[in-house]
């Protein structure tokens, strides 16, 4: 296996970009356990949250572009996970709502991103992945302000 370079293991961005590859990697693989993608979890965990939504606020809260909401709320509809439904106060937009299976579908998802979560941080202790989320988190939130 060849090594990185010191100057490069040792910067953040680095390690941060790397890292990205395996948590994509094993919560693509969970998800796909479940026949499932991340778009669908997203979608379901804002209906859970938010409650029902039209499939443009379902966009901005989730971070995915119209197109890739309207595939994802397609696939959700026809497994019954979701209801859509052309919005009573204006017709030309659909409000999706979460449905009880969807609820259930929510929780099964939940669980199969949860070992991946684990295996990306097995070998960190409860208060360093706690430590890690709030330090993430804070960066994250730095960079969407501006």
């Amino acid at each position: 296996m060849e090594e990185t370079p010191a100057r490069l293991a040792g910067k953040p961005s680095w390690l941060l970009s790397q890292l990205a590859v395996h948590a994509h990697r094993l919560a693509s693989e969970a998800f796909g356990e479940e026949g499932a993608r991340g778009y669908h979890y997203r979608v379901l965990a804002a209906l859970d949250e938010f409650g029902a939504a039209s499939q443009a606020d379902l966009g901005r809260r989730c971070n995915m572009d119209r197109s890739d909401v309207v595939a994802a709320v397609n696939e959700l509809s026809e497994q019954g996970f979701v209801d859509r439904a052309p919005d009573p106060r204006d017709r030309r937009r659909n409000t999706v709502t979460l449905t009880e299976l969807g609820k259930t579908r929510l929780c099964r998802l939940d669980r199969a991103l949860d070992g991946a979560q684990a295996a990306l941080l097995g070998p960190l202790g409860e208060r360093d992945r706690e430590e890690l989320t709030r330090l993430l988190g804070a960066l994250l939130a730095h960079h969407q302000r501006g």
